[in-house]
């Protein structure tokens, strides 16, 4: 997640009625009822919102919540998540797993084929791999690929396509050699990031992924039209190994990124589900039959510990024990997310059952008397009479707007402080961040992976996904230690550690675990909302 999240459905639940910044042509397509135009066709076809343009839908890049949820039912993995979010066989049929843990034999179904009816080989999946890893592909992504021997060395510019451990034993079987034995290993590869592309076509046409008439799928269903800015259809792919399992003929996507136009076109029947309008979510969470499901990932603000005065962890900690999470759920978002006082979010259990968030315990939680001795104790640490000028800046987006405004009123009554506000469009926002351009700024991820680790490992040195300058010698060896031990007690034991050095040191600021609340048309089942972030629509089906 990861870990890139530029926008989020979650995020996107929030905009003002008075924010409808739709495209005039997005959703269109269904212009009448959309029970009646399935009916008059005799085709089952599910209606959602997307919310805006995918940013790729070549897998190592559309690594965002825009992209991967139709990614993942476009494409398919060597596994694939099932209804309780475990990796199950997909375009693998089975796998074998040497002795030490580290080597893994995986064998391709002989009828797993391409859109276009090519096979899927483990060629496939070695090119798109090592794709990934390719430094010049620039894949927020390929961290992922660290847990593959020769990946990082790759990725880094220290080693070569030919160090990383994934070959091809023949046409149909992969071998793929990690440098530790990893657990969840077989979840980590459903992410869309590791997804096949077939060779052959990418070498003839590098840009294969950006239109629906020359891309080529291997995943349930197929792209059928993509009209840019303003909506695309999947529908059933006839190649795809499971086709009879397909209960669906054709997934229409509106690209509508305000929430109450939305929720306006799921009751006119135009979109067969809908998130919650904050401007509506009292009323709908009373009235409504909404649903919930779990996501893990969270919604926080990025310190930049190389900028003043965020250079001093006790200012940092000042502004972060001013920040109070509980009202900004019940009066800001209002979508019953939790407050988060950690990063890593709950639904993780121990070796011992524990729930990871339960057993850390809060972490940073608000203490304005304390944030008050501690700005005063940093402002002296640094020889300031006065505190710099503080800018908090956020990606443009209604939603994003109220809470830097909720964080800006905050600061001014428990630090006496009066914080600037910027925002700039997200594809500028998002670089300037990851060029340390920004003093404080708004930040999100959605797990990647079922496994506290994927949320700790972003602020290892050097990380894309760190963002905040900061750099701790002792965090980056616990987590490496952790990534390479196979005991879970053992393991979970460096993962409780590593948090509490994180959130001690304060180069963030949690806000709020996110959820998934939602309204759904009664005749549609099937569809499964993984905590990790994406869409399952194989097993959909529609009355």
């Amino acid at each position: 997640m990861k870990k890139l999240m530029i926008m989020l459905a979650a995020i996107m639940l929030l905009i003002s009625l008075s924010a409808c910044t739709a495209n005039k042509d997005a959703g269109s397509e269904p212009k009448d009822n959309g029970k009646e135009k399935t009916a008059d066709k005799g085709e089952k076809v599910l209606y959602l919102n997307n919310g805006q343009e995918p940013t790729s839908f070549d897998p190592p890049i559309g690594f965002d919540a825009v992209s991967y949820n139709a990614l993942n039912n476009i494409m398919e993995g060597l596994t694939r998540l099932d209804e309780s979010h475990e990796p199950q066989p997909a375009t693998a049929e089975k796998w074998d797993i040497s002795q030490d843990g580290k080597t893994y034999t995986f064998h391709i179904r002989e009828n797993a084929k391409w859109s276009n009816g090519d096979d899927v080989t483990a060629d496939d999946f070695v090119y798109a791999w090592k794709r990934l890893l390719d430094p010049n592909t620039g894949s927020a992504a390929a961290f992922l690929g660290y847990f593959i021997e020769g990946g990082e060395e790759y990725n880094d510019g220290k080693g070569s396509a030919d160090d990383v451990k994934v070959k091809a034993i023949d046409k149909k079987t992969l071998e793929v050699t990690l440098m530790s034995p990893q657990a969840y290993f077989l979840s980590v590869i459903a992410n869309p990031c590791f997804f096949p592309i077939n060779e052959k076509v990418a070498k003839d046409n590098p840009n294969w992924f950006n239109e629906a008439g020359t891309f080529v799928s291997n995943g349930p269903f197929k792209l059928a039209e993509w009209n840019h800015d303003s909506d695309f259809t999947m529908v059933k792919n006839d190649q795809y190994w499971d086709v009879n399992n397909v209960k669906l003929d054709k997934v229409h996507w509106a690209m509508v990124d305000d929430p109450n136009t939305e929720y306006q076109m799921f009751t006119t029947g135009e979109l067969d589900t809908t998130d919650i309008p904050a401007e509506l979510a009292d009323k709908l969470f009373k009235e409504e039959n909404v649903e919930i499901e779990d996501q893990a990932g969270l919604y926080f603000y990025r310190f930049n510990v190389t900028k003043e005065p965020f250079q001093n962890k006790n200012i940092r900690k000042a502004f972060a024990l001013a920040v109070d999470q509980k009202q900004m759920v019940e009066l800001v978002t209002k979508n019953q997310e939790k407050p988060a006082y950690g990063f890593v979010s709950y639904g993780f259990k121990d070796s011992q059952g524990n729930d990871f968030r339960e057993k850390n315990g809060d972490l940073i939680k608000t203490d304005p008397a304390k944030a008050k001795e501690l700005l005063k104790k940093g402002m002296e640490e640094e020889g300031y009479s006065k505190l710099p000028e503080v800018t908090l800046t956020y990606n443009t987006l209604d939603e994003h707007k109220k809470i830097a405004e909720a964080l800006q009123q905050m600061f001014k009554e428990n630090l006496d402080v009066d914080v600037k506000l910027a925002n700039l469009e997200s594809s500028v926002f998002v670089e300037d961040q990851k060029a340390l351009k920004f003093q404080f700024s708004r930040s999100s991820f959605l797990a990647d992976y079922a496994d506290p680790i994927n949320f700790l490992e972003n602020f290892i040195t050097g990380s894309p996904m760190n963002r905040t300058g900061w750099s701790n010698k002792e965090f980056d060896q616990v987590i490496k230690a952790a990534k390479h031990e196979k005991d879970e007690a053992k393991r979970y034991e460096m993962m409780y550690k590593a948090e509490k050095i994180l959130l001690d040191e304060a180069p963030i600021v949690p806000i709020h675990f996110y959820n998934q609340p939602y309204l759904q048309n009664k005749d549609v089942t099937g569809i499964v909302r993984h905590p990790v972030g994406y869409l399952e629509l194989k097993w959909a089906e529609k009355k």
